[in-house]
């Protein structure tokens, strides 16, 4: 059974060497699909023939002859236009990108220029704040004290005011 596995797989060798120099003089347009339906077999033959389906992409990579156009296949062009499809997903996709950093930026500038925005010297602001703090706290402190000074002046001028009503001889 093995022998007869190993006969079949060469006579489609054979088949497939004939097919692709067939098509090499003939000037066919040489794609792993074409050979495969020239030689009668199926293109999973030649993937698993790696040495065949080598010979298929460097005959379909023979540059043409000088004087002669290049046949532009069915194939060439699916390609080409699933090259240029990929190329066009990929631009898009970074104008996408492009367009996103753009708006962020111009965001970031607007929320910054209207003042809503966090300033850029948090910092400074930070150490501002700070002083301010230190500033009313000592501006807290001189008023308990000229409050208490006040109270004091209050309670001896009441006392005074004491004094003089009740050691004054007219009361009337």
């Amino acid at each position: 059974m093995i022998e007869g596995q190993r006969a079949d797989s060469a006579r489609r060798r054979e088949r497939v060497i004939k097919a692709l120099d067939g098509m090499l003089k003939k000037r066919d347009d040489i794609t792993v699909s074409a050979v495969a339906r020239a030689a009668r077999v199926d293109r999973t033959f030649l993937y698993r023939h790696q040495d065949l389906l080598h010979r298929v992409h460097a005959a379909a990579s023979t540059p043409v002859g000088e004087g002669q156009l290049a046949a532009v296949s069915r194939a060439s062009l699916q390609t080409d236009l699933a090259n240029a499809l990929g190329r066009n997903q990929r631009q898009a996709a970074r104008i996408q990108q492009l367009e996103k950093r753009l708006s962020e930026t111009l965001g970031q500038a607007v929320w910054e220029e209207s003042g809503l925005g966090a300033s850029a010297d948090l910092d400074q602001l930070q150490r501002r704040i700070t002083l301010l703090e230190q500033e009313l706290a000592d501006t807290r402190s001189q008023l308990d004290e000229r409050t208490e000074e006040l109270e004091a002046a209050r309670a001896a001028n009441r006392e005074l005011t004491r004094a003089l009503n009740q050691g004054s001889p007219h009361r009337g």
